[in-house]
């Protein structure tokens, strides 16, 4: 009997221990803007701080003009690089191995190829801590080969890191439009294949009602 008391206790607690251990891992609830402005400032971040070591093989340097960016600052942001070439790292994979011991991911389809979406890009972003032997590490991703890009772990107080986490959530905001650009376009167009099944369910009535009233 206690034996199996004993037992039932392990089960429960490691149920517990699993249940929290989910909880945990869940991405944090945090509202990630999707207005213009914050896809836009989240664009430059991603290009000036992540593309020295992550890519977007999807995305190309003339497609961020759906952003608002100008010729001159598309001009500024792709360097000598053609407006149909996709935002590539200027560093090797090869280069990037010996250096991180792994190449970083590219990053086009990121926000929507993770759990938690554009929310769990915000937290590795903002995950960085100092731990008691002075190395940084990741709450969201611990052994995270990245460094912290945004010197997160060295923020103190409100005042430094509320605008990181801007900084983060903008960044955030970008990659989850280039998972998926075309999303507006997409949306816009739906409107008007609606407006096109609804014309066409009324033809389609009255040309019944014409057809049927033939017959006795």
């Amino acid at each position: 009997m206690k034996r199996l008391k004993f037992a039932g206790l392990c089960i429960f607690l490691g149920m517990a221990m699993n249940q929290s251990l989910a909880v945990a891992a869940e991405p944090a609830d945090v509202e990630i803007p999707q207005s213009p402005a914050a896809v836009r400032r989240g664009a430059e971040v991603i290009t000036n701080v992540c593309m020295a070591c992550h890519s977007l093989k999807y995305i190309k340097y003339g497609a961020l003009a759906q952003l608002g960016f100008n010729a001159k600052e598309l001009d500024t942001m792709r360097g000598g690089k053609s407006l149909k070439e996709p935002l590539v790292s200027d560093m090797s994979p090869d280069m990037l191995k010996e250096g991180f011991g792994v190449v970083p991911p590219d990053l086009s389809l990121m926000a929507h190829a993770r759990e938690g979406g554009p929310a769990y890009i915000y937290e590795i972003l903002t995950g960085f801590y100092h731990k008691p032997d002075g190395s940084v590490d990741n709450h969201a991703f611990p052994g995270i080969k990245m460094p912290d890009v945004l010197n997160f772990s060295d923020a103190e107080g409100p005042a430094q890191r509320g605008p990181l986490e801007k900084q983060a959530r903008d960044a955030a905001a970008f990659l989850n439009w280039a998972a998926d650009p075309h999303a507006a376009e997409r949306h816009h167009l739906g409107y008007y294949v609606l407006a096109y099944l609804l014309v066409l369910t009324i033809l389609l009535y009255f040309s019944k009602r014409k057809v049927w009233a033939r017959l006795d």
